[in-house]
């Protein structure tokens, strides 16, 4: 990915499959027909994860039975190799590429083998700098999360994957909360890491809603990733904090819209605005009828639209010049109206 690319957008799966791959396959389509670039999983194993006495997170227990475990929770949602694989194959008849999140080495091994297009960290993990280690060496893009971090942290890992002889990095700012509320999304940060280590970067949206993400592409995000569900009403940690199909593809839309209205930078009239500019700009024209002979005095001009004829800071030029033709009252003045000779 570089600095010129479109935005890519990465619909974030992540577990709301519920552990079940058809419904997984559903919300590939769902992200294909879209028009997303990517979809995205999650590939871990509660025993390599979580102590089975950890807490939930409070969001989990606003969404998920709260007598659950979250080692229990999250083996619910465990997937195999081989339903990986099955899902990585579906992608690719889909045309849309295959990301998944790695927990663990054993969670990157797999992914590496079943042929994931890029690794992407979560922000839980950016300090987990001997699993980055482990990722950045198996030679392919890595996505990094930067979540509850700090800049310092977030070079920690920069330089780890770098170390590792990986320079395919991209960073996304992420306000590790869901759902995050407006008041602390802080895009500008997204800024500041991009100035901060040249590599492109993106927005993980856990707001609700698509707002931040626009304007997130606005502010220059060549990466998007989004959380989508085909019920919010489902259970799941995950539901409540993502976007309906329709809502994700509306979405879509907008940021390849939003792409084409930030254009070259370059202030010029566009083709379109052409024949306003005839109807609302100003031309010098004669306020009387007048003669070939006669030489213009200010008392002789008016400043009135159409803007087809000689534009008003020519106006110094054109007072004491003698007319070469008769000219009707409210005709624009051009220069073929004037005598060479005065």
């Amino acid at each position: 990915m570089t600095h010129s690319d479109p935005t890519y957008v990465i619909a974030e799966i992540g577990v709301n499959h519920n552990g079940d791959v058809g419904l997984a396959k559903q919300m590939i389509d769902v992200a294909a027909d879209a028009g997303a670039d990517a979809v995205k999983f999650q590939t871990f194993f509660a025993d390599e994860l979580v102590t089975r006495s950890a807490k939930k997170a409070a969001y989990q227990l606003a969404t998920t039975d709260t007598a659950q475990s979250q080692y229990d929770m999250l083996k619910a949602l465990e997937l195999t190799a081989d339903e990986f694989a099955d899902l990585n194959t579906y992608c690719v008849a889909k045309n849309i590429a295959f990301l998944s999140t790695p927990f663990s080495f054993r969670a990157v091994d797999l992914l590496d083998d079943v042929g994931v297009h890029a690794f992407k960290v979560s922000s839980g993990d950016l300090t987990y700098v001997q699993m980055l280690d482990h990722m950045a060496r198996k030679g392919k893009p890595v996505i990094l999360s930067t979540g509850m971090g700090t800049l310092s942290e977030i070079e920690d890992a920069v330089r780890t994957i770098e170390a590792a002889g990986n320079t395919q990095i991209s960073i996304l700012h992420c306000v590790s909360n869901y759902p995050a509320a407006a008041e602390d999304c802080n895009l500008a940060a997204m800024n500041t890491i991009g100035a901060a280590f040249g590599y492109p970067v993106g927005w993980s949206d856990h707001t609700q809603g698509a707002a931040m993400s626009l304007a997130a592409v606005a502010r220059g995000a060549k990466i998007i990733e989004k959380h989508i569900t085909l019920d919010v009403t489902m259970d799941g940690p995950d539901h409540s904090a993502s976007m309906m199909p329709d809502e994700f593809a509306q979405m879509m839309r907008d940021i390849r819209n939003i792409e084409i209205a930030i254009g070259t930078g370059v202030k010029r009239p566009t083709t379109a605005e052409l024949n306003t500019a005839e109807v609302a700009r100003r031309s010098l024209t004669v306020a009387r009828d007048m003669k070939a002979g006669e030489i213009l005095s200010d008392d002789d001009i008016a400043i009135l639209r159409p803007g087809t004829g000689l534009q008003p800071k020519q106006l110094p030029m054109v007072l004491g010049q003698r007319l070469a033709v008769d000219i009707v009252h409210g005709t624009p003045l051009m220069m073929t109206h004037f005598d060479a000779r005065s």
